[in-house]
């Protein structure tokens, strides 16, 4: 059997990345971004993902959080591509809600060889703890457009920031879990009718 597995690395003028992504892991995740919030989110999209995840970054924080947590998501979207390599055999979607207390979250995911990211989800207030919250959907526009999937995030309900954002993620990691995990019926067959993604 194959193995599912990326390595990464990425360096600006802004950050330095090291990533690497096993998608037939455990949930087991070293991180260090540098903001502890993202790697809080990042931890959440390798538990509940069953994908093995390392992180190293470092980058402009001093300016502003947003090159970091952007190009982490690029790294993630680059090693999810080059680990699935030509999706043979992979169910290809999949979709999760998942609630924390107050609020709840929908994620699907298209693992369609298209980028395209719809995102709405509104937070109560702009930052948790230091965190900018908009640089959310930054992170998953990186990741969709290096990914090449279609990805749809629907924050349902919430009032606290934290749970929000924290729903978003783990229904990120759910939904990525279905649409990667092997289908033995496809054998080697690609998901689609025009034979490639």
């Amino acid at each position: 059997m194959t193995t599912r597995t990326a390595d990464i690395r990425r360096e600006t003028r802004e950050t330095r990345i090291r990533l690497t992504l096993d998608l037939d892991g455990t949930g087991k995740a070293r991180l260090d971004t540098g903001i502890p919030f993202l790697d809080h989110m990042l931890e959440q999209i390798a538990r509940h993902g069953l994908v093995d995840l390392t992180i190293e970054a470092s980058g402009d924080l001093e300016v502003d959080d947003h090159h970091t947590v952007e190009d982490v998501g690029i790294c993630l979207g680059q090693a999810l591509a080059e680990a699935l390599g030509d999706k043979a055999g992979i169910a290809r979607y999949g979709h999760a809600y998942v609630p924390l207390d107050e609020a709840l979250s929908r994620v699907v995911v298209d693992l369609s060889g298209r980028p395209g990211l719809q995102y709405a989800v509104d937070y109560p207030r702009e930052r948790i703890g230091r965190f900018d919250v908009d640089l959310v959907r930054e992170f998953f526009q990186g990741l969709v457009n290096h990914a090449r999937m279609t990805l749809h995030i629907d924050g349902l309900r919430g009032f606290n920031a934290h749970h929000v954002a924290e729903t978003v993620f783990k229904a990120f990691g759910r939904a990525l879990r279905v649409a990667v995990e092997r289908d033995a019926r496809l054998g080697d067959a690609t998901p689609s009718t025009k034979g490639s993604l």
